[in-house]
């Protein structure tokens, strides 16, 4: 069986109403990721992201651009405990 890690991320910049966590959505699906995404009131984006950890590399490595129209600034990363996500979910907010 192969590891799972858990990370938080939180994106900053020009990151809402770009379409980002429908961006983070499609990147964590395509890459077999699971957990959840949301904006957050201080107009960054937060999302869990559950999944190998080399699956989870690449999904940050994306955010870190972003979809056109977003300017991506900042991009916190920290280690989180494992929830045992079935699916990725945008939370609304």
């Amino acid at each position: 069986m192969s590891r799972v890690v858990r990370r938080r991320v939180v994106i900053h910049g020009r990151v809402q109403g770009v379409g980002f966590r429908w961006f983070v959505h499609d990147a964590a699906d395509a890459a077999g990721v699971v957990g959840w995404v949301r904006n957050r009131p201080a107009g960054s984006v937060e999302a869990e992201l559950e999944g190998p950890p080399a699956a989870i590399d690449d999904v940050i490595g994306l955010l870190r651009v972003g979809p056109p129209g977003a300017r991506v600034d900042r991009v916190d990363v920290e280690e989180s405990g494992l929830q045992g996500d079935t699916a990725f979910r945008i939370l609304h907010t």
